[in-house]
């Protein structure tokens, strides 16, 4: 019995053996026949990337990291490389993670896990670092700029990967500008030039260059307001429609102009004003205290800066203090002036029209000849001399209708 008992346990033995074998080469082959596991990963310059590698199932093969210059970075948990920006995050016989800090561009690449069987199993992952545009900077402003001058206002930003894109904007209405792109090693600097005739419109318009990257949740901006001089522009303004004697009458001298044209000056028929006691200067307006007949006349300012001189005139004529008033501003004539070109068309039509009817006329009557009987007509074709064919024409009316004399 006691034989009988060993030699079971020795069976049993065996068999145990046997299937402990056959399930470490199951295992083993399970391992061999898989690829690790990895995702390609994209971070900002500066930023944080982590790196994961997993396998499915593994007996204890280790796990590797290698970098694009194939130095190993983590062995399992032993770090290879001394780089205090890798870190280990997790180490087990199925993943491996580690991560790199304060990534630059020069640590972009394709990086390797490896999973140790025979043979190696490897599989790549590739870090993408995008580079972060710089602040961008607009040079190319003259302050002041001048009216008539041409400006190209350049807006450039350095570092960026991949290449940013820039947009200008006058004021909030987008304008096209010209871009050029350089590379400088692994990043690009961007430019954008914008050019420009300057008017006094431009003064106090706002330029404005963005720049946009998908680095960037809102894109950068940088403005620049232009200041334009240009020279002055003058024009009158009156407080009272119709001026009449009595009345307090002002005139306002508005002047458009950079650097704002000063002093105002004003004048009266091309002199001084007259009556210093009831003209009032002050500033751009020119106050009448009490208007009479002998204010009528044309009121001059002018106003200069270092571009030039403008003036305006208006033609002043006081009515009588009963009078109604016309429909219309009879001194606007001295803002705007009788339109002479029209006066000379309408004469023009008129004497072209009295030509043409002085021609139909004359020829109306020499077509149409006319006839009258005259005392001499009468008998004259008969008689032998003046004196018979007198006493015809007085006796005989018989033949009056036969007598004509013919006139053009």
């Amino acid at each position: 019995m006691i034989v009988k008992q060993h030699l079971i346990f020795i069976l049993y033995s065996l068999c145990a053996s046997v299937f402990k074998v056959a399930g470490t080469k199951s295992k083993a082959k399970g391992s061999q026949g898989q690829f690790p596991i990895t995702q390609n990963v994209t971070v900002v310059e500066g930023g944080t990337a982590n790196m994961t590698c997993r396998v499915d199932y593994n007996d204890n093969t280790s796990l590797q990291w290698s970098n694009p210059a194939q130095q190993t970075l983590f062995f399992g948990d032993k770090k290879a490389l001394r780089d205090h920006r890798i870190e280990l995050v997790r180490a087990s016989t199925q993943e491996l993670t580690i991560r790199i800090s304060d990534v630059s561009l020069s640590d972009e690449g394709q990086y390797t896990c490896s999973l140790f069987t025979m043979p190696v199993k490897t599989t790549k992952a590739f870090l993408t670092v995008l580079g972060v545009p710089g602040r961008p900077e607009i040079t190319g402003f003259t302050k002041p700029a001048m009216e008539g001058d041409v400006i190209t206002l350049t807006c450039t930003t350095p570092g960026s990967k991949p290449a940013a894109n820039i947009r200008w904007f006058r004021n909030d209405k987008e304008v096209q500008g010209t871009k050029e792109v350089n590379a400088t090693g692994k990043s690009f600097t961007v430019r954008s030039s914008l050019q420009f005739h300057v008017d006094r419109r431009d003064d106090g318009v706002a330029y404005t260059c963005s720049v946009e990257h998908v680095s960037l949740s809102n894109p950068y901006m940088t403005t620049e307001v232009l200041e334009v001089h240009y020279a002055p522009h003058l024009e009158i303004k009156k407080s009272l429609i119709i001026p009449q004697e009595g009345q307090y009458f002002k005139l306002e001298c508005v002047s458009i102009g950079n650097p704002i044209p000063e002093p105002v000056l004003w004048s009266k028929d091309g002199g001084e004003l007259p009556d210093i006691e009831r003209m009032i200067v002050e500033g751009r307006e020119l106050t009448i205290t009490t208007l009479n007949k002998t204010d009528n006349g044309t009121y001059r300012c002018e106003a200069s800066n270092h571009l030039g001189t403008g003036s305006a005139e208006y033609i002043l004529f006081v009515y009588a203090k009963d009078f109604p008033g016309p429909t219309t501003d009879p001194n606007a004539l001295g803002q705007h002036g009788p339109d002479h070109a029209l006066i000379g068309g309408v004469v023009a039509v008129v004497v072209f029209i009295t030509l043409c009817l002085i021609i139909v006329l004359g020829r109306y009557l020499a077509r149409h000849k006319g006839t009258y009987l005259t005392h001499e007509a009468k008998g004259a074709e008969d008689a032998p001399d003046a004196d018979t064919a007198i006493i015809n024409a007085e006796g005989n009316h018989v033949h009056a209708e036969e007598k004509k004399e013919y006139f053009i």
